[in-house]
């Protein structure tokens, strides 16, 4: 994003330069200044769209959260209990960079930490909820299954972490 723009930049092109920057800089990235410069504007586009540096944050965060919960209810189109949690945990990894960035930005953030923990119980919510579809009601393995989804997505290559995923979930329904 850092060639010259020759149409008006709309709030949506902010927000996605946000998540870029965010996802590959950190939150230290997300200042008008910096923005305009890799997207080859003024920081005047960035007060036209944003009345400060704050709510531009939280529109950051709001989206982020959006599509998290989004990709909750898409995994709830699913044949099977264990068909949704494999397409949640392939959702949480084809999301991993933005994932990642929100979740080492929750840390230092404070409206940052209370999305995350808003998407985390909900997640775990419907994993819980899956578990107890197959026959799994232990809670403990709804919050090894959580975590195992937000960990791979983290550590490990996203083929990689689809295949221990999927290990997992079959390692779950032969345990049941």
């Amino acid at each position: 994003m850092t060639t010259a723009r020759a149409t008006r930049l709309t709030r949506n092109d902010w927000l996605m330069a946000g998540r870029e920057a965010l996802a590959t800089t950190g939150p230290a990235a997300l200042r008008a200044e910096a923005l305009a410069r890799q997207i080859g504007t003024t920081k005047g586009s960035f007060y036209w769209h944003f009345r400060d540096l704050p709510q531009f944050q939280q529109a950051l965060i709001a989206g982020w959260e959006e599509a998290a919960l989004q990709a909750l209810l898409e995994a709830e189109t699913r044949a099977t209990p264990a068909a949704a949690l494999l397409h949640l945990a392939q959702g949480i990894n084809a999301g991993r960079l933005m994932e990642g960035a929100m979740r080492a930005w929750a840390l230092s953030y404070p409206p940052a930490a209370e999305a995350t923990g808003r998407v985390d119980a909900a997640r775990l919510g419907r994993i819980t909820a899956h578990l107890h579809a197959i026959g799994v009601t232990n809670p403990d393995m709804a919050h090894v299954l959580r975590a195992a989804m937000q960990g791979l997505a983290a550590l490990d290559t996203p083929e990689r972490a689809d295949s221990a995923i999927s290990s997992l979930v079959d390692l779950i329904l032969a345990l049941r």
